[in-house]
């Protein structure tokens, strides 16, 4: 006799159905549990902590040879949440529960040596899986709020073995667990504080408004860093389906903390010491990386070239397509990675080139080395590359503008708004390159511009649709039907980033920079 009950592996925020398969065979000199199925080390594992929890729970291990199979022996099983499952089937198999008991039931859960069961990642879209099935689900305690979000499935979230055991035997009750809260936004940092830097800060709502790419070009202390902290406060909240997206990929990551969700966008700022597999994921055991977690959200990298440049052209990919794709000797995984990319970055090594009335030590080639560790292409996908000057003393005098994170938000929500009833739920830098031309035909005077731009400044087919996107953002801003030549300008001078020389110092020609 086969007992089965039904789990999950992991692909990326995929959860693929496993059948648990346990068999007792004939008398062996003693127990001899065996795992197969594609099992790594932590599967492999199972074998001693469900044979610990049993033997805390007063159960003999059958003195027979066990085989637990774990089907389509072909998929690669990672994790510890396999020892639950396993545990119950054995259980079944070995009659102390019915089989029919775990037959419409998905398990997932990390055992203790205890017979406790501890938290796992991804809980979310295993119940997701389970609902889908048409099956309950049932989980660690932990795990109970976080897997209540997937519907209206069945959910059992015991905290030892004793718990489930006692409740399939009609001895004990067990609730289905209530949903996590929705997070309250916390205090969000208001634009308000920013002094000076109307240029940026115009150029902070045009990205927020059409999730545009950005990058911030300036000398230490000019306020890049406090610019782009601020941008969460532009943007607008996750819809649901958007939240259910962001909590797929972090409950994956382990993220999900009591079955709390956030409707905030998520903003992920990892240190240029990032490297690839922290970046875009993968590693030994595939986990989702910052472009990932930053998805349906902002992705903040500082001192942009201190990245190593395989880890930014790493990023070339999800810019354009939305997602990554991990290639790995035995699996291939795809993660979500929708995200929008703000940069900062000094002048040059030294910091100073740019500064009024200060000129680098090192002279031009400090800032041609410096800005030529980004390359062309991945420049090329940034929508907004501005200037940042160093604040004045007379700025840092001035009181508090006027306008803050809250009437700037108001703004972009309803820019985002236009673009959603048109663009059919995407904001203009994610539209498809199929609908740019007829959502934004520019007018005689502005196409006319843009060509005669695209020849001066040497305009890739990339960067001419990227200026498009941005004019089509600038006229949802003003509430234009079309795209005006006056939208284009201000495009085409938010999209050239300027070298900001004093006039004591030669500018530097740098093709990055087009």
């Amino acid at each position: 006799m086969v007992a089965h009950m039904s789990t999950v592996a992991f692909e990326g925020t995929n959860a693929r159905h496993i059948d648990v398969q346990v068999q007792i065979t004939g008398s062996s000199a003693g127990n001899n549990l065996a795992i197969v199925g594609l099992p790594d080390k932590a599967v492999s594992e199972s074998r001693d902590r469900v044979q610990a929890a049993f033997s805390a729970m007063g159960f003999m291990m059958p003195f027979k040879r066990t085989i637990v199979n774990l089907a389509p022996a072909d998929i690669p099983k990672e994790g510890a949440h396999f020892d639950l499952p396993i545990a119950l089937t054995l259980m079944a198999a070995m009659g102390i529960l019915p089989e029919d008991a775990i037959a419409e039931w998905s398990a997932i859960g990390e055992l203790s040596l205890d017979g406790s069961i501890s938290r796992v990642p991804g809980t979310l879209p295993a119940a997701v899986r389970a609902n889908a099935q048409g099956l309950g689900l049932i989980c660690p305690a932990e795990n109970g709020p976080e897997a209540a979000w997937a519907g209206d499935l069945p959910i059992l979230a015991p905290q030892n073995l004793v718990q489930i055991l006692n409740h399939f035997r009609g001895n004990q009750v067990l609730s289905r667990p209530a949903p996590g809260e929705v997070l309250a936004e916390d205090h969000m940092l208001n634009l308000r504080d920013v002094r000076g830097q109307e240029t940026a800060k115009r150029a902070l709502e045009v990205a927020a408004a059409g999730g545009h790419n950005m990058l911030m070009v300036g000398p230490p202390g000019s306020g890049k860093s406090m610019l782009a902290a601020r941008l969460p406060g532009l943007l607008p909240p996750l819809t649901p389906q958007e939240l259910l997206d962001v909590s797929m990929v972090h409950s994956v990551a382990g993220l999900l903390e009591r079955g709390q969700l956030s409707r905030k966008r998520p903003f992920r700022d990892p240190h240029h010491s990032a490297s690839m597999a922290a970046m875009v994921g993968g590693g030994i055991k595939a986990k989702p990386g910052e472009a990932s977690l930053a998805h349906r959200g902002v992705l903040f990298l500082d001192e942009l070239p201190e990245f190593t440049a395989q880890v930014l052209d790493s990023l070339r990919q999800p810019l354009e397509t939305g997602e990554i794709s991990v290639a790995r000797a035995n699996a291939h995984v795809t993660y979500p990675a929708r995200f929008q990319l703000i940069a900062a970055m000094n002048p040059c090594r030294c910091g100073t080139a740019g500064a009024d009335g200060v000129a680098c030590r090192r002279g031009e080639r400090c800032a041609i080395d410096y800005q030529s560790r980004i390359s062309g292409p991945f420049m090329d996908r940034m929508d907004i590359q501005i200037d940042v000057p160093a604040v004045t003393p007379a700025d840092l005098a001035l009181p508090p503008s006027s306008e803050g994170s809250t009437e700037i938000s108001e703004r972009v929500a309803a820019a985002r708004a236009v673009q959603w009833d048109r663009n059919g739920g995407v904001t203009n830098a994610e539209l498809p390159q199929s609908r740019l031309e007829h959502v934004a035909e520019p007018s005689y005077d502005g196409r006319k511009l843009l060509i005669q731009a695209a020849e001066t400044l040497n305009l890739t087919a990339r960067g001419y649709h990227r200026v498009l996107r941005l004019a089509r953002t600038l006229a949802d801003l003003s509430g234009a039907e079309t795209v005006q030549r006056l939208h284009i300008a201000e495009a085409l001078s938010l999209r050239r980033a300027r070298k900001g020389f004093s006039k004591s110092q030669k500018p530097i020609s740098n093709p990055v920079f087009r």
